[in-house]
């Protein structure tokens, strides 16, 4: 039997198996009720039909054009892990491949103009989910830069301005960063890794250890799960359908649709600069994270571009 049809067997019995249940207890008005043959008939259904099924990991993987060892045991062992996890999390990953689809065509023409493969997309996504989240570090954003890195790859960040939040200037910066890792390590992988131990974190143990490849390196458990977590989003949400997760383009999470004016005043009132191009506040800055503040005091008079949400 071959995948798709697992999948879809396992749907079956589970839709079955849900309308026996819901049968046999259909009649019972309190737990109080129930009677000891319709408790062990209860458990015979779940025994019989319920069914959890493991997940076979693909025949073949890439990372950025690497090939990833499936043949090495732990290597195959440490995929497994992550496909189970992302495949069994329904929420998140649902909500992942619904928010991908907003955010995927920003942040993929960055890359490509940068010469960095379209596979980093998937790194943004497990670093944040896509959303504004801040780390116990303190990183922040898309990209979860904390403020030092952010700072020394040309990000603003102060009280006003905070570009960690800006997608397209972010994206940028990792951009800059990758690069930057893979001239020093020459791998996509050891450079993705660098990203969640640091610059410098893969060559300690490259040094130590006498390896150069990722797969090759013992490293901390979280540096040693990232790529993978990455190769797993990127697997399943390329099958999606194979793997369960069953949408319909109206379900996904659809593009922002903005014009831009540019602004470089002084003292400038958010919320008034809101109201007179038509929108509140809020959506200002659901559109416009990294303005922090209610306020632009601009003191050096820099021109800054705002997204207006197109009504």
């Amino acid at each position: 039997m071959n995948t798709k049809k697992i999948y879809l067997t396992s749907a079956l019995i589970g839709l079955l198996s849900a309308g026996l249940v819901l049968g046999l207890y259909s009649f019972v008005k309190s737990p109080e009720t129930v009677t000891k043959e319709q408790n062990d008939a209860y458990r015979e259904v779940i025994t019989n039909n319920y069914r959890i099924y493991s997940i076979p990991l693909p025949e073949k993987l890439e990372f950025a054009g690497e090939r990833v060892p499936l043949e090495i045991t732990d290597v195959a062992e440490r995929m497994d892990r992550e496909m189970l996890v992302n495949t069994f999390w329904h929420s998140n990953t649902f909500l992942s491949i619904k928010r991908a689809n907003r955010w995927f065509p920003v942040i993929e023409p960055i890359l490509a103009s940068n010469g960095v493969p379209d596979d980093f997309k998937y790194l943004a996504l497990i670093e944040s989910g896509f959303m504004n989240v801040v780390s116990p570090a303190g990183a922040v954003g898309y990209w979860q830069f904390i403020e030092e890195t952010g700072k020394s790859y040309g990000l603003e960040i102060n009280s006003e301005v905070d570009e960690r939040y800006n997608v397209e200037k972010a994206t940028q910066a990792a951009c800059q960063y990758l690069k930057q890792a893979y001239d020093k390590y020459g791998s996509w992988s050891l450079a993705a890794a660098s990203y969640n131990s640091g610059m410098f974190g893969p060559q300690k143990q490259i040094e130590r250890q006498g390896e150069k490849n990722y797969y090759d390196l013992l490293l901390n458990d979280e540096t040693s799960r990232y790529v993978f977590r990455i190769l797993a989003m990127k697997e399943i949400m390329n099958n999606a359908n194979q793997y369960g997760f069953v949408m319909r383009p109206a379900d996904m999470y659809a593009p922002l649709k903005f014009e831009n004016i540019q602004v470089d005043g002084q003292n400038i009132d958010l919320v008034k600069l809101a109201k007179d191009n038509g929108v509140n506040y809020k959506e200002m800055k659901i559109y416009n994270p990294w303005l922090r503040d209610n306020t632009l005091a601009n003191k050096n008079k820099k021109s800054y571009t705002i997204k207006i949400p197109k009504k």
